[in-house]
């Protein structure tokens, strides 16, 4: 086992100050949405959604780094929702594809001013280039990872 005084401590984690940071950063923006009766991936699927017309649920899988399964349950919660439409085609059954319906294309922007004011909350105090360097590095992380998967919740 190794001396306590021989173990680095949490806090001299990167790791552990960026999931610090996302944490409450999520967490407030989870807060903003809910109160438009609206979960975050369900967010994330009206946003990809917005200005397409029709799209097929594998498509929005891998455009998210999702399972097929995942889509579906969003789509079923944001249908009951009345935000989103499937439709299924007339040569072959099998063939859905999602819209929005006019809520849905009504509320995401107002979604979309929930997001840019949450992040105005966090990283406002962040001058410019400060910012794009933070993002920089992101990607480059993501880039030399292979990351994928849109972080929904």
């Amino acid at each position: 086992m190794a001396n306590r005084s021989e173990l680095s401590d949490l806090e001299t984690h990167l790791g552990y100050w960026l999931r610090y940071v996302s944490n409450h950063v999520s967490h407030a923006f989870s807060r903003k949405v809910e109160g438009k009766g609206v979960t975050v991936a369900e967010w994330v699927m009206l946003r990809q959604l917005y200005g397409r017309q029709g799209t097929i649920p594998s498509a929005l899988a891998d455009e998210l780094g999702m399972t097929r399964g995942a889509i579906s349950k969003l789509a079923d919660r944001l249908i009951a929702k009345s935000l989103i439409t499937k439709s299924l085609s007339d040569q072959d059954r099998r063939f859905q594809s999602l819209s929005l319906t006019p809520s849905g294309s009504a509320l995401v922007p107002v979604l979309a001013r929930l997001a840019d004011e949450n992040d105005a909350e966090f990283f406002d105090h962040l001058a410019p280039d400060e910012r794009e360097l933070v993002v920089r590095m992101m990607k480059d992380i993501v880039r030399r990872r292979g990351l994928s998967a849109v972080p929904v919740e």
